[in-house]
């Protein structure tokens, strides 16, 4: 497998340089996005520019990449210019997949995930009876 990997503090960056992600690719990157995660990188964005096509293999794998990702509040965020191979990843109907066409895009995507899951991390905005607990209501007008 050709890439190169980018580390920052919030995410890292695997650039594949395959065009293919099928056969014993998805094997390889599996096991280099687990190392990853693992190292406490909990986003991670993968760009595919010069992938064209995926099997069931690569299907699978990013499913799982995803999960991974999500269960440690991180995503997983595909990048490729190419419109065919954007359509077949989307076709795939692959829960979650967040795909996006330049690395900006995907780097403002982790930020903004990043955000979410702080913000979701405080009390929730639900009122709920026990938020009411120890209150009397007055009766004076």
């Amino acid at each position: 497998m050709d890439y190169k990997i980018e580390r920052s503090e919030q995410y890292a960056v695997i650039t594949l340089k395959e065009t293919a992600f099928a056969g014993e690719i998805p094997g390889l990157f599996e096991a280099q996005a687990r190392e990853i995660l693992r190292e406490d990188t909990h986003n991670l964005i993968v760009v595919m520019n010069e992938a064209t096509t995926v099997d069931a293999a690569g299907i699978t794998t990013l499913r799982k990449m995803i999960r991974l990702c999500a269960t440690s509040l991180g995503t997983l965020v595909l990048v490729t210019k190419n419109d065919d191979f954007m359509d077949l990843l989307e076709d795939s109907r692959i829960p979650d997949l967040v795909l996006l066409p330049t690395l900006e895009e995907a780097i403002d995507a982790v930020f903004m995930h990043d955000l979410e899951n702080e913000f979701g991390a405080g009390d929730d905005d639900d009122y709920d009876a026990d938020d009411y607990e120890g209150i009397s209501e007055s009766n004076e007008p």
